[in-house]
């Protein structure tokens, strides 16, 4: 069910997806044309009209497309003797089901509390009244006692987050201590990330037909031209995505906020309103999480599903919005050597350095660290003395060198990479 105003778009189309990846089989899609009614939402000749719906299709819930006033929730239940929930509860069941990790349950957890005590005052006053559908078991407590409650596995849950966030901190730091570049893969859930993240890393991880594949984060090393940086899958964008389902999921789009560089895919086989809509609210929400200002590198997947000739019509139409694109198809494998060789081009300068150092116990455990941390593409012992060429970024080849002159060796060259 969505009631929207003339000058906002349909959007059941993307609600009936929700629901069947909630594992709901849809029976009657619904629209009302009108202003909010304070009472049911939506008009109450319309509320009447889903009461038919529902007795005659045995429904067992109703789900609208707009977010859901307490109150509304109740009444509607009361009408239609059936519970009614938001897009935001239904974007919860949907994680709730996915969730694989202890973080990301933690996280749905902590966004559904956060739901609660916005509406535990109202819930509790109105279950008093009597049971209706999605209101039941909470009569037994008083308000205070109830919000309490909800406040005291909050603040429980955000202590456990804090530390799952600070060893990913320190992971992350440990990471560009070593030099390491960070691309972080990102779009519209359903754009086929898990399909492209599995393309770069020729991994293996979930795919699916449903929304919502992925909601943990996934880091791999990737090679890019000789050069290995690391690639990690979030969490899919959507639509009118709630502030607290971002908050919640915060440590772990922090991946993308840290990354230096990110590979933004979308679905160029949508309809072009469609794919603008689309990536206007990718880009939207990479501001939201604070990750304005780092590179983007657009993948403009699935034109397999597109005619040839299409598909530079498609291309042309959304490079204005889309930064650097790219026309691949993921599951095909097309062009994924022209999105590498992109990336290489958008993230840090490489450079490719030789040395010599004198040979003693210390050096060569420096030589063997260099080994395990950089790509070494030649070493030679002669008299004593190690000729090294490596290639690393920059800021790291930079810190190498300064060891290496601390040692008494000496840099021989420093070469800007293309």
């Amino acid at each position: 069910m969505q009631r929207r105003l003339r000058s906002e778009p349909n959007s059941l189309k993307e609600l009936k997806s929700l629901a069947k990846t909630a594992g709901y089989i849809v029976s009657s899609a619904v629209e009302q044309v009108r202003e909010a009614d304070p009472k049911f939402q939506i008009g109450k000749g319309k509320v009447e009209e889903l009461g038919r719906l529902v007795r005659e299709n045995d429904v067992k819930k109703i789900i609208f497309d707009n977010n859901l006033k307490s109150v509304q929730s109740y009444n509607l239940a009361k009408e239609t003797g059936v519970e009614a929930i938001d897009r935001f509860q239904l974007i919860l069941e949907i994680f709730t089901q996915r969730a694989s990790t202890t973080e990301a349950q933690l996280q749905i957890q902590l966004a559904k509390l956060q739901y609660e005590m916005v509406h535990a005052k109202e819930k509790v006053r109105l279950a008093k009244k009597e049971e209706q559908p999605g209101f039941m078991g909470l009569g037994a407590y008083e308000v205070d006692v109830y919000h309490e409650a909800v406040q005291r596995q909050f603040q429980t849950i955000q202590k456990k987050l804090k530390r799952i966030k600070r060893k990913r901190g320190l992971h992350r730091k440990h990471r560009q201590e070593l030099g390491f570049s960070s691309v972080s893969l990102a779009g519209y859930t359903y754009a086929g990330k898990s399909t492209l993240f599995n393309a770069l890393t020729r991994e293996d991880v979930p795919t699916g037909n449903g929304l919502f594949t992925t909601l943990s984060t996934t880091t791999r090393a990737v090679e890019l031209s000789r050069k290995r940086v690391l690639l990690t899958d979030t969490v899919g964008f959507i639509d009118r995505l709630p502030i607290t389902l971002i908050d919640a999921f915060r440590s772990t789009l922090e991946e993308t906020i840290f990354s230096d560089l990110i590979l933004l895919i979308l679905d160029v086989s949508d309809p072009m309103k469609e794919i603008q809509r689309k990536l206007s609210t990718s880009l939207e929400t990479i501001k939201k999480i604070g990750a304005q200002g780092i590179p983007i590198v657009t993948a403009l997947n699935k034109i397999d599903l597109l005619p040839e000739t299409e598909i530079q019509q498609r291309v042309e139409a959304v490079k204005e919005l889309a930064p650097n694109p790219v026309a691949i198809s993921a599951l095909n494998k097309t062009n994924i050597n022209l999105l590498k060789q992109e990336l290489v081009k958008a993230l840090k300068k490489y450079v490719n350095a030789s040395f010599s150092i004198p040979l003693s116990d210390e050096t060569l455990a420096f030589l063997s660290w260099l080994f395990n941390y950089s790509d070494v593409r030649n070493v030679k012992y002669e008299n004593d003395f190690a000729e090294v060429t490596f290639e690393a970024e920059q800021d790291f080849a930079d810190k190498v060198l300064g060891r290496v002159e601390s040692y008494g060796g000496k840099v021989k060259e420093l070469i800007e990479l293309r």
